[in-house]
């Protein structure tokens, strides 16, 4: 299954069940499918910018060291079940909370409302963001990790989930492309907002629903996407506006509560996996 795009900018799902809303509601709405892309590009890329499948290394082959570490990584993360950061990536499944989700890393509260410009970059950006993933997903077709090596995973196992390729993550891929583009926005915070889009990722192998590969290829993905889009002066302007209202917003918006922030710091500071 591809990367799916809604037709307006009110909703994008970047995943099997998973849906963005701009006002970013507690419960997620019913995803949207739109079984065809848009004709005429809506990114700030054309379509034939950037072939990520050329780009990217093949997944994991059957019964290679990367398939076995793959399942070490999966079967490892089973024992998280139950745990605050189990907790944190059932969370983290919902990517209608992308941008609140820097929130304590940047040290503001963000929301589509107090950050209208950052919000209006990323309903932008998330056109070039699926189809950097859908085309090498829809090639590659590998199955996702519970479904190869069997064990519970963090969200329902639905058959709109089982049909969803694995590799790359849609999920990784927006994550650390929105932490790449707000790094460079708030340079002086760039560690914490990168450690927090790295555990935004890592929340995929803790719901086991993406393998330790599809999750390294996301990132990849990312870096491949946001490297293009430096190359658009549309891009590069619209990182000013939000550079802008991020310190505005620092400077005299409201503040994340600093208790949760603790806690999320915790949570985050390493990877839930041992190297």
């Amino acid at each position: 299954m591809r990367l799916r795009l809604a037709a307006t900018a009110a909703i994008i799902v970047l995943g099997a069940g998973v849906a963005m809303a701009a006002d970013a509601p507690a419960t997620a709405p019913a995803p949207k499918t739109l079984q065809t892309m848009p004709t005429a590009p809506q990114g700030y890329l054309s379509d034939a910018a950037l072939n990520t499948l050329k780009i990217l290394t093949p997944p994991p082959s059957v019964g290679g060291s990367r398939e076995a570490n793959d399942k070490a990584i999966f079967l490892e993360t089973r024992k998280l079940e139950g745990s605050e950061r189990w907790k944190l990536a059932q969370h983290d499944d919902d990517s209608a909370g992308v941008l609140a989700d820097f929130s304590c890393a940047i040290g503001a509260v963000l929301s589509p409302t107090s950050a209208p410009k950052t919000w209006a970059l990323l309903m932008k950006m998330r056109f070039d963001v699926s189809r950097a993933v859908n085309q090498p997903k829809d090639v590659f077709q590998r199955k996702r990790p519970y479904l190869l090596f069997g064990g519970n995973i963090c969200i329902a196992k639905t058959d709109l989930l089982a049909k969803s390729p694995d590799y790359p993550s849609g999920h990784v891929t927006w994550g650390f492309s929105t932490g790449l583009m707000l790094a460079e926005a708030v340079p002086d915070r760039a560690t914490d907002i990168l450690v927090r889009g790295r555990a935004f990722g890592e929340s995929r192998l803790v719901c086991g629903v993406h393998s330790f590969s599809a999750v390294e290829a996301g990132r990849t993905n990312a870096a491949v996407v946001m490297a293009a889009l430096h190359g658009s002066s549309d891009f590069r302007a619209d990182v000013d506006g939000v550079r802008a209202e991020m310190a505005a917003l620092r400077a005299n918006g409201p503040k994340p509560d600093a208790a949760m922030c603790a806690a999320e710091f915790a949570l985050t500071a390493k990877a839930p996996f041992q190297p």
